[in-house]
């Protein structure tokens, strides 16, 4: 546990663009912050109150040579409807991103409930809050929509107007919380925008998304740490990119003269299996040797093939991802592999001090 800042809402400085980030302590969000703070925001980010929340992912930029004064966090939890309208009327953010979701697709099946409230009425808090705090100044709202919306696909690749078919409490909360970002910009005539973020990964990845998942295992077997790596669906495809990448075309979006909803992709595919032999030939490993199929890694109702066409936002907003597919994958071996050498460091460090 980290100790953090907490703060009242009032900025740093009178000039600064206040931003406000649900969803801080997430991957996305922690690049996000990053970004921002480079431009010179003040960033607000929404933490819930939980005794296991963590804050490792913006650790660096709370405690250290890196900490910076220009971010403030706030306790608060997005299915609490009154808390998020009184730190939205407190900071009065110039921008809002709303990232903040219980994001695991499979977890949604075994939380429903809970997925759903974050994700769908979660998200409708914040756009009326939003709408409340328009009244008196301009103020930009950013939806995380996803590619998991499209589920069951209507067609390849899926773009903006490919229809909805969600196949998951997760992607269900999400359609919900896309169709009122649009229903607010036509209702109230708000800056709202959704952008359609297709897979997109990192170091940062939770452990239980497959494709850190994998990272870690092999790293961990590269090291002597693990023997074994358990998966799911290896035919699965995913357009995957990297969520550094992505963030920015969060940003881009909101700098635009008028709203609208943007498909972020690569527009390339690639199996779990693909994924397997980039990571596995970064390890140095033949990764057959070592992965089980559990029947457990399964989803209820399967995603087969998730492929964006992110023409839209190339041509519009300028932006288009300049991280490759395999440099993707490399990055993140490479990230794990560090972190299983320090582990072991720590546990030869352990045995020494037993002796």
């Amino acid at each position: 546990m980290i100790a953090y800042r907490p703060n009242s809402g009032a900025p740093t400085t009178m000039t600064a663009r206040r931003a406000l980030i649900t969803g801080i302590t997430g991957q996305d969000g922690s690049y996000l912050a990053e970004l921002l703070l480079s431009k010179g925001y003040d960033v607000h980010g929404l933490v819930r109150p939980a005794s296991t929340i963590s804050t490792s992912r913006i650790a660096h930029l709370i405690d250290g040579p890196e900490a910076n004064a220009n971010l403030h966090l706030h306790y608060g939890d997005l299915s609490d409807g009154a808390r998020i309208a009184q730190l939205m009327l407190s900071i009065e953010p110039d921008e809002v991103y709303n990232l903040g979701a219980q994001s695991h697709v499979r977890v949604s099946f075994d939380q429903p409930i809970y997925s759903v409230m974050v994700g769908a009425v979660g998200a409708m808090a914040l756009l009326d809050a939003v709408r409340q705090l328009s009244s008196s100044k301009d103020v930009r709202y950013y939806q995380a929509s996803s590619s998991e919306m499209f589920g069951k696909v209507h067609e390849t690749p899926q773009r903006e107007t490919t229809p909805f078919h969600p196949r998951s409490p997760y992607s269900c909360a999400k359609v919900f919380a896309h169709y009122q970002t649009v229903n607010y910009r036509e209702a109230y005539n708000l800056f709202a925008c959704s952008g359609i973020l297709f897979n997109h990964e990192s170091p940062r990845r939770g452990e239980n998304f497959v494709t850190r998942k994998i990272t870690r295992a092999l790293a961990r077997i590269r090291y002597g740490l693990q023997d074994k790596l358990f998966l799911g669906n290896l035919t699965s495809q995913r357009d995957w990119g990297y969520a550094k990448d992505y963030v920015e075309a969060m940003w881009m979006m909101l700098q635009q003269e008028t709203p609208d909803d943007y498909v972020i992709a690569t527009g390339e595919c690639h199996s779990i299996a693909d994924f397997l032999d980039v990571a596995g030939e970064r390890a140095g490993l033949d990764w057959r040797r070592y992965v089980e199929i559990d029947p457990r890694f399964f989803r209820p109702a399967e995603v087969d093939l998730l492929l964006g066409d992110p023409s839209k936002a190339r041509q519009t907003i300028g932006w288009q991802p300049s991280t490759s597919f395999e440099e993707l994958v490399q990055i993140m071996v490479d990230s794990d592999l560090a972190l299983a050498e320090r582990e072991c460091q720590g546990q030869a460090m352990v045995r020494r001090h037993a002796a």
